[in-house]
């Protein structure tokens, strides 16, 4: 029997949905619901669903958040859970949702949409193999899509480009050309800033600084990692499928993960 994880912050949405799920797929067996994004991911990392219903916005990791730890961390061998985006309505993001062919559901459900959701959904597993496929990539580059900085954003009030990143060293501001930047490193509530001569702080998060990035210049291979595509030397990809990139102007190795492995299918 198929199984299906809901990740909803708000009880009486969760058990809406749930109730909805009941009357559109019967036999699809519900595990208990996921209150936070850490708990959907601890929840869907321990039972392995079928299907993930994710609220797009709940505490702690978001719904995307969520869905990109959930994906690295998928035992390697084994067939991705199909994946449906619970949202408010927000034209910007339903377009970007349509964009990216990712199945989306409106709050408050509307049982004729989660109908044809479900269909979908029942067809894509019956028509699916224990081991991954070309559906499995097919998944990750939609997600790979949807992540792009700005992609549930309305354009017209996104920032501009950073120019320099200004890192402060106690009384001191270091003002780092963004063109010196090899890559930046998620670093709890910090980030740091890598360039050939060394490294700076600052206070910020990957989230944040993201959509401020030229997503043609600096290409992010990891939740915690955006590498300057131009810094890469080359791509090495191991016997179990992990890709790991070596770096023209800096010593370290820098892992690629599972949801963006897929910019190196050419090796």
């Amino acid at each position: 029997m198929p199984t299906a994880l809901i990740a909803e912050d708000e009880p009486l949405l969760a058990q809406a949905l749930s109730a909805a799920l009941r009357q559109a797929w019967p036999e699809l067996t519900q595990l208990p619901p996921a209150q936070d994004g850490d708990d959907a991911i601890e929840q869907a990392l321990a039972h392995r669903p079928d299907v993930l219903f994710l609220d797009i916005r709940m505490p702690g990791p978001s719904g995307l958040e969520a869905a990109h730890t959930i994906i690295d961390a998928w035992p390697a061998g084994q067939a991705l859970p199909l994946i449906v985006f619970v949202t408010a309505y927000d034209q910007y993001a339903l377009n970007a949702f349509e964009a990216s062919a990712v199945d989306y559901v409106l709050k408050p459900v509307q049982p004729a949409r989660l109908a044809q959701t479900c269909q979908r959904l029942q067809g894509l597993l019956r028509a699916r193999t224990p081991t991954p496929t070309s559906d499995d990539d097919a998944l990750l580059a939609r997600l790979r899509h949807l992540l792009q900085p700005g992609a549930l954003a309305d354009r017209a009030t996104m920032a501009a480009p950073l120019r320099v990143i200004q890192a402060s060293v106690g009384h001191t501001i270091h003002v780092v050309p963004i063109e010196d930047v090899v890559y930046f490193e998620a670093a709890d509530k910090y980030v740091r800033v890598l360039t050939p001569e060394g490294e700076w702080l600052i206070r910020t998060s990957l989230r944040e600084l993201l959509p401020q990035l030229d997503a043609g210049v600096f290409w992010q291979i990891h939740r915690g990692t955006v590498v300057r595509a131009s810094e890469i030397r080359q791509a090495v990809r191991d016997e179990a499928g992990r890709v790991t990139l070596h770096l023209r102007s800096r010593p370290e190795r820098l892992a690629v993960s599972r949801l963006y492995a897929g910019r190196f299918k050419g090796m």
